[in-house]
């Protein structure tokens, strides 16, 4: 048995967030049966000081984390009448019926007063048992111009969403950096425009503060900016019902998690339509190809409309994904603007075949994929291998 079988939840806990914190590692994979994985530069590194956990310690670290799991009433909902035993019951009751728990908590106080960042939580079953996905949510929001985005990008995202209507997206499969590069936009456009951010997001990743600092200074002012937050589950009862509420809030900036459904793509586009600038994210990799993905959504006998609506509202596609780079992730994207006549008649008649659009892509201001990884190789930032298994084209590499 090792040191840590006979430890309480909230020790154990401690421990591995103290150890998360020290490899930087933000990614924490708990099992019945199993040892703890974390994800780290090179992939998936098991910790061996921690020992296969037995079902009941992945149980009691459940429920702790359950314990912790932020209030979804804010004190209007009969909650404040119950016990926290009762409000503990009630959530291993419902994951009992759906086999599955997603939500958020706050920080795990580990160490001498330190205490971790907000977390994302899966428990869920699988063949080894009860199983714990963990993900260390940062608060602190990273500049655009330090995400390994080139410059002239930087800028032209920045222009994008200074537009009064429009739609602006980012797209990249899961753990692409989605998130991140859509906070670090939203806290530019905070602290730069006086405008009202609206966000819906399940959870919410990153909480932006009123206030920011004073250039050339220790001080903090007010932001020009204000921003209403909402998550899935703790202050809406779903994204259908956000979808609904969101335009009635008065915002000038809409942000939505995901859109996972042709209901979403339609009220993004009646938002962007009706004077409204709308951010949000597709799991697509490659800008030309989120259009596809896009018409997905609808039946065939509508593309053409989709279209040419997409082709007047969408501002940008900043399609992303972060690979293992020489010495540490890199992030690697393809970038369309849309910004000239041809462009847009391209995404209007994309659905009788993407080349026009793929030539587009290629004209400047744009960057393409498969050039941009080929810079990353050049600049020895990623291996031939990673090249190689990233591209999107099979074609002669000198093409492009």
């Amino acid at each position: 048995m090792n040191d840590y079988a006979s430890l309480p939840a909230a020790d154990l806990l401690g421990q591995v967030f103290a150890c998360c914190t020290r490899l930087g590692v933000s990614d924490i994979q708990i099992r019945a049966n199993r040892h703890i994985y974390v994800e780290m530069h090179s992939g998936m590194e098991k910790l061996d000081e921690f020992g296969e956990l037995s079902p009941e310690m992945v149980a009691n670290l459940f429920m702790l984390l359950m314990q912790h799991k932020q209030s979804e009433s804010h004190g209007f909902s009969d909650e404040g009448n119950k016990s926290d035993q009762e409000l503990l019951d009630e959530a291993i009751e419902e994951f009992k019926r759906t086999k599955v728990a997603d939500f958020s908590c706050g920080g795990i106080e580990y160490g001498e007063g330190q205490v971790s960042g907000r977390l994302r939580i899966q428990t869920h079953l699988s063949s080894s048992g009860l199983g714990i996905t963990c993900r260390i949510l940062n608060d602190g929001i990273p500049p655009l111009d330090i995400l390994g985005i080139e410059p002239d990008v930087v800028e032209a995202l920045q222009r994008g969403v200074q537009k009064r209507a429009g739609l602006c997206l980012v797209t990249g499969p899961t753990g692409s950096g989605k998130s991140t590069t859509l906070a670090a936009i939203i806290d530019w456009c905070r602290q730069n425009h006086s405008k009202h951010i609206v966000t819906i997001e399940d959870p919410i990743e990153y909480a932006y503060p009123h206030d920011m600092a004073v250039p050339g200074s220790d001080e903090r002012m007010l932001a020009p900016a204000i921003i209403t937050q909402q998550e899935v589950g703790r202050d809406i009862h779903n994204f259908k019902q956000g979808l609904k509420d969101v335009l009635r809030k008065a915002p000038h900036i809409i942000l939505l998690g995901e859109i996972r459904d042709q209901e979403a793509m339609e009220t993004c586009m009646e938002a962007a339509q009706t004077g409204h600038l709308v951010l949000s994210t597709l799991h697509t990799t490659g800008a030309v190809k989120t259009i596809g993905r896009i018409l997905e959504l609808y039946p065939k006998d509508a593309h053409s409309a989709v279209l040419s609506r997409l082709s007047e509202v969408l501002i940008f596609v900043q399609s992303q994904g972060l690979l293992k780079g020489t010495e540490k992730r890199v992030l690697t994207y393809e970038f369309l603007n849309n910004t000239d006549d041809s462009t847009a008649a391209a995404i209007m008649h994309y659905d009788k075949g993407s080349n026009a659009l793929e030539d587009a892509i290629m004209r400047s201001g744009n960057v393409r994929w498969d050039a941009k990884l080929k810079s990353l190789l050049e600049s020895g930032a990623i291996s031939q291998e990673t090249f190689d298994n990233a591209r999107l084209s099979r074609e002669d590499e000198n093409a492009f």
